[in-house]
């Protein structure tokens, strides 16, 4: 049997239900594509821990368990650190990932040298118009920040080179927020990251966990990661728009012989400020990243 080089990794938090149905499937699909199967159990209060031990297979599955919730981001980290395939694959607990489209990502992961790629859900219904507004939103946002190639950033089935990954898990969060991050954190210090169609079922269980709480979380995440990597990019426009409004403001009023305004000298010295603070927070962002490389 030749050495398994994809470990599937499964963050559960109290999905019992789910994981009674989607586990013995996992399993299968693991031993019958030789792949490394990782289940971590975030602090549930179900049954999760039971049917985990009922099923637990030492040959090629593992079991983490943490004593308290984490977080979806806190458990895929500690399954990722326990990783030691060259790539793994995350999958939600809930059955609506298909596993064969893994064999498809898989594929296309060798064929292309992607460093990560994303199963795309684009042209997939949402769940409730109320996530969907929020995904449109955490998109808009990051492509606004970020030249961002893919559609599906949140996507919960992705499969990532693993040494990159644990590279790069101090900068991520242990909220929900995890997917978004991880994705971005990947894009912008210029890793190869693709996209490719995946398709989803209903959830064979329970109800999803996200809230609005969640999805400002995200923007706030992703807003510190392109702080970290590409600061320019957010003062330097503050910086620009400063120095206009206060040469639109101020100018007419030199021109009329009306002197200087002060307000107009407020954001001219805004605009310099913001400048020179974006310079600093680049030589900084630099450093950061050179230490954590």
């Amino acid at each position: 049997m030749p050495d398994p080089t994809l470990t599937v990794l499964i963050p559960a938090y109290n999905e019992g239900a789910s994981l009674s149905c989607f586990l013995p499937e996992a399993i299968s699909f693991c031993k019958k594509h030789q792949h490394k199967l990782i289940v971590v159990n975030d602090g549930s209060s179900d049954d999760t821990a039971e049917i985990l031990d009922q099923y637990l297979d030492p040959s090629f599955m593992t079991v983490i368990q943490h004593k308290l919730n984490r977080g979806y981001g806190g458990a895929i980290k500690s399954g990722i650190r326990a990783t030691d395939t060259d790539y793994v694959v995350t999958v939600d607990a809930d059955g609506q990932h298909i596993l064969e489209d893994v064999e498809i990502l898989f594929a296309e992961v060798r064929s292309s040298g992607a460093d990560m790629m994303v199963g795309s859900r684009k042209g997939l219904g949402s769940s409730s118009m109320y996530r969907s507004i929020g995904k449109r939103l955490i998109r808009f946002v990051a492509n606004i920040l970020l030249d961002v190639p893919v559609y599906d950033i949140n996507s919960g089935m992705k499969i990532l080179n693993t040494k990159l990954a644990q590279k790069y898990l101090s900068l991520c969060p242990d909220s929900m927020a995890f997917s978004e991050v991880i994705t971005l954190v990947f894009i912008s210090d210029r890793h190869l990251v693709v996209e490719h169609p995946i398709r989803i079922r209903d959830r064979i269980a329970g109800s999803s966990t996200i809230t609005t709480a969640t999805a400002f979380e995200t923007m706030m995440e992703i807003l510190n990661i392109v702080v970290l990597f590409n600061p320019i990019r957010i003062f330097l426009p503050i910086s620009l728009l400063s120095l206009l409004l206060g040469v639109l403001w101020g100018l007419p009023i030199v021109l009329r012989n009306g002197g200087i305004s002060v307000g107009a000298m407020l954001a001219i010295v805004t605009g310099i400020i913001f400048f020179f603070l974006g310079l600093l927070a680049e030589q900084i962002s630099m450093i950061r990243r050179d230490i954590g490389s």
